[in-house]
């Protein structure tokens, strides 16, 4: 881990004051997308509303199932949306104050009970929105793939493996795990850059 922060620097993890809400609504649009279409996808459903902004959940709610396919989405993302919209004014998806005293844990029951939203989303969330610091997302490939390629071993550990492994890094996990996803982007360039002197 020296090594890794001695190479990439410091930790690019930084929040965003987006609310759980908006937060939510950019991890839905952006599962199984690449960036750029996730990003015109939801540029789309923001011309709707005055200024190009960010739908409140209320407004959300009333935009049909049709209308956000047409916008892009799947109809499985459609229903996630106005789920998300109707459990965040039902008050289970918690306000930016209320979610401040939660642990990350009862973050991730909660929004876990959102269509659409499992474990890894809401990890993704409060490292990455919520700059939440001891964080140890184990189900994720690149954490798991990086941890193999930093400590050199001949397979990638298992989430069940990788989880008391992380208790090394608490309570700066979150940091860890952005290291070991480095680890795993240098490893894919140098491999590129080798298959292309091949050719």
């Amino acid at each position: 881990m020296n090594l890794l922060v001695h190479t990439h620097g410091p930790c690019g993890l930084t929040a965003d004051p987006a609310t759980p809400f908006a937060a939510l609504v950019r991890a839905i649009t952006h599962q199984q997308l690449h960036g750029k279409a996730a990003a015109t996808i939801l540029g789309r459903l923001c011309a709707r509303f005055p200024r190009q902004r960010m739908p409140t959940p209320a407004e959300l709610l009333k935009v049909p199932v049709e209308a956000l396919r047409a916008d892009g989405f799947s109809g499985s993302k459609a229903a996630a949306l106005h789920d998300l919209a109707a459990k965040t004014l039902a008050g289970v998806v918690p306000t930016t104050r209320v979610l401040a005293a939660l642990s990350d844990d009862e973050i991730i029951t909660r929004l876990i009970a959102v269509r659409g939203v499992g474990r890894w989303t809401v990890e993704m969330m409060l490292m990455s929105r919520l700059g939440r610091p001891d964080v140890w997302p184990t189900d994720d490939f690149g954490v798991r793939n990086g941890y193999a390629i930093a400590y050199g071993l001949p397979i990638m550990p298992t989430a069940k493996v990788l989880l008391p492994l992380g208790e090394l890094y608490r309570p700066w996990r979150s940091a860890a795990a952005w290291y070991l996803w480095r680890a795993a982007d240098a490893a894919k360039a140098s491999s590129s850059v080798r298959n292309s002197k091949k050719i």
